[in-house]
């Protein structure tokens, strides 16, 4: 819900993929919506921690997000984790394409935000952590969080 700088609203994050995965590189997709998912979108109905991009004859789908049904919809509401197309240039199709190809690395959503009221999906190319990574981030985090409190308690 907060504004950033050039017309960015933030809608979901999904911060089980930063810890589940260590991110590489970075897109931002379109995403070919129907009217109802829209107003859901900006209404945050969005749940975006088990989706995942598929590619699929040449294109890049987003698959697994869940928009809820709009609450004012009619009978034409839509369906809640329907695969929905996402929009991208060509040559960065490729080269996510090329990426998925040759090396053992999978497409991931991380943020979902409105940019100048256009709904956009910001997706990595990302690696699987072991599970010995994910001990090392929590142990970091937790390290971080100690000296933290010791600053506030040696400058209160």
């Amino acid at each position: 819900m907060t504004k950033t700088q050039g017309g960015i609203k933030v809608i979901a994050k999904n911060k089980r993929a930063t810890f589940d995965f260590q991110l590489l590189e970075k897109f931002e997709a379109g995403i070919a919506l129907k009217g109802t998912e829209i107003k859901s979108i900006r209404d945050h109905q969005v749940n975006l921690q088990r989706s995942y991009v598929q590619a699929r004859k040449g294109e890049l789908w987003l698959v697994d997000m869940h928009i809820a049904p709009y609450v004012h919809g009619s009978y034409e509401n839509h369906d809640p984790v329907r695969p929905r197309k996402l929009l991208l240039h060509r040559r960065e199709i490729n080269k996510i394409m090329d990426q998925l190809a040759q090396k053992s690395l999978t497409v991931v959503p991380t943020r979902l935000y409105l940019k100048d009221g256009r709904a956009k999906v910001e997706i990595a190319l990302a690696r699987g952590k072991q599970k010995h990574d994910k001990r090392q981030d929590i142990a970091k985090r937790d390290d971080e969080r100690r000296v933290e409190r010791a600053l506030r308690e040696k400058y209160r």
